[in-house]
């Protein structure tokens, strides 16, 4: 059944008491919800991490699990797609309406190239020829915020922001009525956050495209949204204009959503250096037939003192999240990273296996990084294993606690990574690295995927710990807003040199180099 004109009084998009439930599960993962948006319009979907948001954006689609059981009616242009053939939603998908992963590296095929992924899109709905899709694939690139040579790159050479700029490329490849973002702008720093929130805007204007917005960011949902409905333990507790639910928020879970961060730390304390990186190099090779060298990183030094919070802040493919494995050894350096008196770059693979429980890593992507054969148990006791002689029972008492911690049940011990929202994942990521009790955190965008009230809690968590156990942290974030919240002072990547470090204080009130002045000015803080 193709999908013909809408009557004039049929909105673009129709939900009705949509409800999702996946086996094993006591309660739905979606229960009731219902929204109307019209063509053109935009509507925003908030909520906490595991509180339906993506399971609603999959269920429009029938993009869920098989064994999943949907009910409620979804109607896209008067046509019903809950119970729509396959080849009505083959025409659906990508075609009239777009769509943009929370995870842009579980969403991309790793052995293309991404110009070639971007056009399949239009092979598959436009039936274009392969000069002419080179060329809108280049249009799209540098629409997104990337150049045409982005096109002959794999997703491992990409940055998380990068990635997910090629996926919002994808999803316009062919002028979509509707396109349903999760959470695009999850990885990117402020001011690429403002670049494709215009970018978006700009794409609304001049096509007339709808947007559902999902997202945990309550600034993007009030300047992207028209509308919102707060989703909350799979129902929707709260809906109406933007501007009125966020200023007079009726329902207790609104209103918690909308609680400020945590006032700023104050002076870094007088602890020893327990990291201290100095002079460090990293570079990559590009090109297939005629290789170059590409510095990543130039001469980057830091310190961090025990007990205390660096954040390290910057735009997206900035280095930061390579500064990072770098440190953790996960990529080749050369200088010293000198980690409780020993410089790691020169420890031998025995070593440095002993050692790696001194300092604990939380990956950007954190479902890239969790085993998906092993249970939520197996993943968060794996260090212990390795680097405990702790009894079994000990050890499980050890990952509940750590679990409890970062908010999550102990029910929820035996079940693995794929049952999770990003979010819930992200915790964890940090609950595994967490468990071994390191002195040196390196936390890359931990909080990401999470809503504010949720960030909030993290925060609160980090900062707890640390009071308790003096941990040091190294911070990577794109929120400055968060950094200030979690960290003593900042340091600010540029194409892979520090351009700017300080306290708070001088950096947002009295910032030297351009691109300190860029982000500052994007988050609002100024």
């Amino acid at each position: 059944m193709p999908l013909t004109p809408m009557p004039e009084t049929e909105p673009l998009l129709r939900v009705t008491d949509l409800t999702v439930t996946f086996p094993g599960h006591q309660h739905p993962a979606v229960a009731g919800v219902g929204f109307v948006l019209p063509a053109g319009g935009s509507l925003a979907l908030v909520g906490e991490s595991g509180s339906g948001k993506t399971a609603t954006a999959l269920a429009l689609l029938q993009l869920l699990p098989a064994k999943a059981v949907v009910g409620g009616s979804v109607r896209l242009q008067g046509v019903e797609l809950l119970r729509a053939p396959y080849a009505v939603m083959r025409q659906v998908r990508g075609g009239k309406v777009g769509i943009v992963f929370q995870e842009p590296m579980t969403s991309l095929n790793p052995v293309h190239r991404v110009g070639r992924q971007i056009a399949e899109a239009l092979v598959l709905h436009q039936c274009l020829a392969p000069p002419a899709a080179r060329q809108r694939v280049e249009e799209l690139l540098t629409q997104v915020g990337l150049g045409p040579e982005h096109a002959a790159r794999y997703p491992h050479q990409l940055s998380g922001g990068q990635r997910q700029r090629v996926m919002l490329a994808m999803a316009l490849a062919n002028d979509p009525v509707l396109l349903i973002a999760d959470e695009p702008t999850t990885a990117l720093d402020a001011a690429t956050q403002t670049a494709i929130v215009a970018l978006l805007q700009d794409i609304r204007r001049r096509t007339g495209m709808a947007l559902l917005f999902i997202t945990h960011d309550l600034g993007l949902a009030r300047t992207l949204a028209e509308e919102v409905v707060v989703l909350h333990r799979g129902m929707a507790v709260e809906a109406g204009p933007v501007e009125r639910v966020f200023s007079q928020p009726q329902h207790p879970y609104t209103q918690e959503l909308v609680r400020p961060l945590p006032e700023a730390l104050g002076s870094s304390p007088p602890g020893q250096v327990v990291l201290a990186v100095r002079n460090m190099r990293v570079a990559a090779a590009r090109g297939w037939w005629r290789r170059r060298e590409v510095v990543l990183l130039h001469g980057v030094q830091l310190t961090l003192r025990q007990g205390e919070s660096v954040a390290v802040v910057g735009e997206s493919g900035s280095g930061k999240t390579t500064l990072a494995l770098a440190i953790s050894r996960l990529l080749p350096a050369t200088g010293e990273v000198v980690v409780l008196g020993q410089d790691w770059l020169r420890l031998s693979s025995r070593a440095l296996r002993l050692a790696r429980c001194h300092l604990q890593l939380v990956f950007q992507d954190p479902y890239g990084s969790l085993n998906p054969r092993l249970s939520i148990e197996e993943i968060v006791a794996e260090g212990l294993a390795v680097h405990t002689r702790l009894s079994p029972s000990e050890r499980r008492a050890r990952v509940a606690a750590a679990l409890a911690a970062v908010d999550l049940p102990p029910d929820i011990l035996h079940r693995f990574p794929h049952e999770f929202s990003g979010g819930q994942r992200q915790r964890i990521a940090l609950a595994r690295a967490l468990v071994l009790k390191p002195q040196v955190l390196i936390l890359d965008e931990p909080t990401s995927a999470l809503d504010r009230s949720t960030q909030v809690g993290i925060v609160e968590l980090l900062r707890s710990l640390q009071r308790q156990t003096q941990v040091a942290m190294l911070f990577i974030t794109h929120d400055l807003a968060l950094a200030r919240a979690v960290c003593h002072r900042g340091i600010v990547l540029e194409s892979g040199l520090v351009v700017e470090e300080g306290s708070w204080q001088d950096l947002i009130t009295q910032p030297r180099h351009p691109a300190t002045q860029a982000l500052v000015q994007s988050a609002g803080l100024g």
